[in-house]
């Protein structure tokens, strides 16, 4: 089995790919952005492209880009910038030289001398110079950020995105450090392997699967999958260091022009160490990390970039008055392996000793309690201090400033974001919902108004409904209109007594109903009631009416004295 894994490690080194030479003499110019030298099938060109973010004046990097200008799989000087002047070159001495516009080199392969005779751009993004026997220098073998598909990265490699890096060791381990000096992620072989390999090799297959081949392993090691493993389509899979200190794999599709993250090393960005800067405190903005200060006491050193960090208002040693420890609750001061273990700064105290002690030493800048049950305190003898900040974390951190401490004014919770999210959208809804229906009620009430007001047969209802709300003590209405046509124009006279006279009429339901007419009514007048009384409009007499069911049972309307104008 070790043999095969040898012979096809072997194989995948010296498999054929097209290449496209690029003749000696050959130069690329900052100033031209169409300019490229590209691989056969055009998968990836080299090229200059601007500095992100955007710089003034501007400034460019020449770098080998997947088809559709993203992502970076490689950069001269690993992202040495030059002006708009700038040019990248292979020359006839046989190297590759990146010069600014001045003239000056930023960087070159370092190739002179050793006989090469051409260069090549390869389909799998390898950039190669070569002799008359085979390759003198490639970009896979000085990789800078990122690695791709099929290439090889072992033990003598090293990914380098500004303070932070990437190695492979012995070990079969992955390591990623900040400032040569902080290893804040350590993941790999170690808890299974006893010894050292022989030599391990780092490769990320096209799949999306990351894995580590050895000639003691009887097979590759798993050590991730991208969230996209085995996913089909033209993809390019690379594994790039960011700038923020995170290991990650991204996914391309051909031409897009996008690259989408599929697994990172470290889930929580806030423990990548320095990530804020020098007493930055990392915290979270919905799902995004932010940076801030440990207080007032301090000020950003760049407040357009707040990943520089902190720097106290008031120098320690420069201090008027007395020293003071500042508490940040919920808040610890980011310490690593093998630091955290043999660091005799570390003690099992409680909460009020880990601030004390850190105030009387003079070399201490800053301490945490853990709170976690476990007893522990340790304080921070260096200067630089990584924080980071989550209402989930249960220590509580102090940092010596000059007194007297102003804690930072403390910014709403997720959860209360939420909570007052969530009461505006209900105020919305309530007034859209009262909004609706109160139109609802508007409109239907303006459409029966013109609609059915004048309409005979709905007058008739109208009466017969307001005897029945008479009949439950509702009150009663009738208009002039309904009570003449019930009763034919008034001409169907029952009798007339001494305050005027009584009219018969039969409503739509064969409901008799019996008016008595005061002496005085207007012909055109109406006639209403509201409760137990009755209405006239103008000068018209209050009236009384009597129901007659067909069953010959009697009702009797009150009579009100009130009058109002009505149709």
């Amino acid at each position: 089995m070790r043999l095969l894994i040898q012979a096809l490690l072997l194989l995948l080194s010296t498999v054929s790919v097209a290449v496209a030479s690029i003749s000696p003499g050959s130069t690329l110019y900052a100033s031209k952005a169409n300019q490229s030298w590209s691989s056969p099938n055009d998968t990836f060109s080299l090229r200059f492209v601007p500095v992100q973010p955007p710089t003034s004046p501007p400034s460019f990097i020449a770098t080998v880009v997947h088809s559709g200008g993203v992502p970076t799989v490689w950069s001269a000087g690993n992202g040495a910038s030059v002006d708009s002047g700038g040019t990248f070159q292979f020359l006839s001495s046989g190297i590759l030289r990146l010069s600014n516009g001045s003239g000056a080199t930023v960087w070159d392969s370092g190739t002179s001398n050793l006989g090469v005779s051409s260069a090549s751009l390869e389909d799998s993004g390898n950039l190669v110079l070569s002799n008359g026997t085979g390759t003198v220098w490639s970009s896979f073998d000085h990789p800078t950020d990122t690695i791709v598909a099929f290439q090889n990265f072992n033990t003598g490699m090293v990914l380098q995105s500004g303070l932070y890096s990437f190695t492979l060791l012995r070990s079969g381990n992955l390591t990623l450090r900040w400032n040569d000096s902080v290893t804040y992620w350590d993941q790999g072989l170690n808890s299974s392997m006893i010894a050292n390999l022989t030599f391990p090799v780092l490769r990320l297959q096209p799949t999306g699967l990351l894995s580590i081949y050895d000639p003691k392993l009887t097979s590759p090691v798993a050590v991730a999958y991208s969230s996209d493993y085995t996913e089909g389509g033209d993809l390019l899979r690379i594994l790039k260091l960011d700038n923020d200190g995170n290991l990650r794999i991204y996914s391309s599709s051909r031409g897009s022009g996008t690259a989408a993250v599929r697994w990172a090393a470290v889930e929580d960005q806030c423990e990548v160490f320095g990530y804020c800067g020098t007493n930055g405190i990392c915290s979270y903005n919905d799902s995004n990390p932010i940076c801030r200060c440990p207080s007032q006491n301090f000020e950003m050193i760049d407040p357009i970039d707040s990943r520089k960090g902190c720097r106290r208002k008031v120098k320690l040693e420069d201090c008027p008055g007395r020293l003071t420890m500042l508490q940040v609750n919920h808040a610890k001061f980011l310490t690593y392996p093998p630091i955290f273990l043999i660091n005799p700064e570390v003690y099992f105290i409680g909460i009020s000793a880990c601030r004390g002690n850190c105030l009387a030493a003079d070399s201490c800048f800053a301490s945490t309690s853990l709170s976690d049950g476990t007893g522990l305190c340790y304080i921070k003898t260096d200067a630089f201090i990584s924080g980071y900040q989550n209402t989930a974390l249960p220590s509580t951190s102090y940092v010596k400033v000059c007194g007297p401490g102003i804690p930072n004014l403390s910014p709403p919770s997720e959860e209360d974001e939420e909570g007052k999210n969530w009461s505006v959208r209900a105020w919305v809804v309530a007034i859209v919902v009262l909004g609706t229906v109160s139109g609802l009620i508007a409109f239907e009430g303006i459409l029966w108004f013109w609609c059915c007001r004048n309409n005979a047969t709905f007058g008739r209802l109208s009466a017969q409904y307001a005897l029945l709300e008479y009949a439950s003590c509702a009150p009663v209405q009738f208009s002039y209109k309904e009570l003449r046509q019930s009763t034919k124009g008034f001409k169907e006279k029952l009798g007339a007594g001494g305050f005027g006279a009584v009219y018969r009429g039969i409503l739509s339901n064969r409901t008799v109903v019996a008016v008595k007419q005061l002496e005085g009514i207007e012909q055109d007048g109406s006639a209403g009631g509201t409760g137990t009384g009755m209405y006239l409009s103008g000068n018209a007499s209050v009236i009384s009416t009597v129901a007659v069911s067909s069953s010959s049972s009697f009702q009797t309307i009150g009579v009100s004295p009130q009058f109002r104008k009505g149709d």
